[in-house]
């Protein structure tokens, strides 16, 4: 049962192959941002768990302990988290302006009215 220690990996896993999927099966704009979202969630969830250190504790000052956790993967995930909130931000300003443009988010929909064209 060793597998199950290893569950946060699991964790990433599973996270990235919905979030992958959602990207692929839906039509709808915002859904597939949502998936985006998700798999990047997977993302940092992997980096971080990279960063533990069995034992170890927070990077501070404290007598009688050695083993720190290295805090720079904490760090490059907290600017990627904020990129990511601006980029879900931009993402949905351009869903909102296909909206006004062809009238739906709907993946196909927007296809079948530039055939028109």
């Amino acid at each position: 049962m060793e597998w199950l220690g290893l569950y946060n990996y699991w964790v990433v896993v599973v996270l990235m192959m919905v979030g992958f999927y959602i990207v692929i099966a839906q039509g709808n704009l915002v859904k597939k941002i949502v998936g985006l979202n998700i798999f990047q969630t997977s993302v940092f969830i992997f980096f971080i768990s990279l960063a533990k250190l069995d034992g170890g504790t927070a990077p501070v000052y404290v007598e009688g302990v050695t083993d720190y956790s290295n805090p720079l993967p904490h760090v490059l995930i907290l600017t990627a988290i904020v990129v990511g909130v601006a980029l879900t931000a931009m993402g949905l300003a351009l869903v909102v302006r296909v909206h006004e443009l062809y009238g739906s988010i709907e993946e196909d929909e927007i296809h079948e009215q530039d055939g028109k064209h």
